[in-house]
């Protein structure tokens, strides 16, 4: 059962390793991303960050769905982290066990608007959320657990 899909560019890190596996209660996590998924020494650092206790597993995002739709992922808690929007909402698009994005952090580059404190997008990624959302998908922007979570579509204005 998939207990979150967050997208988040730091992919694995304290925040999501610690305060959101414990509070959705996840025993596995899935970093669906095709660079990635091909790049042995980020694979290394990521592994190093896993929290005792979770399983952690990188795919490709089509890996990713492949994994979701045939049901192997169905006997873990499993917390789903993509290292952007883009990501996101193709594996989204490619399996209906996504029912929510909760679009973490997103980092500031050229051509992309703030919407957040830690969430910037750009005129596509804006367009692909609203997609998601129109598909009855629950798309919102929530840090930490504490904090109150924000519809992405009232924040894309």
């Amino acid at each position: 059962m998939i207990k979150m899909t967050r997208v988040d560019h730091r992919l694995l890190h304290g925040q999501v390793a610690f305060t959101w596996i414990k509070f959705t209660g996840s025993d596995c996590i899935l970093i669906a991303n095709d660079a990635v998924a091909r790049d042995e020494l980020r694979m290394a650092a990521l592994r190093l960050a896993k929290p005792e206790g979770a399983k952690l597993v990188i795919k490709s995002v089509a890996d990713s769905a492949k994994a979701i739709n045939s049901g192997v992922t169905d006997r873990y808690n499993l917390f789903v982290i993509t290292e952007n929007i883009h990501d996101a909402c193709r594996l989204a698009k490619a399996t209906d066990a996504i029912t929510q994005v909760n679009v973490g952090g997103v980092k500031a580059e050229e051509g992309k608007r703030k919407i957040s404190d830690a969430v910037y997008v750009s005129d596509d990624e804006a367009n692909e959320l609203r997609e998601l959302a129109a598909q009855g998908r629950q798309v919102f922007s929530q840090m930490t657990p504490n904090d109150q979570p924000h519809d992405i579509i009232e924040l894309l204005g």
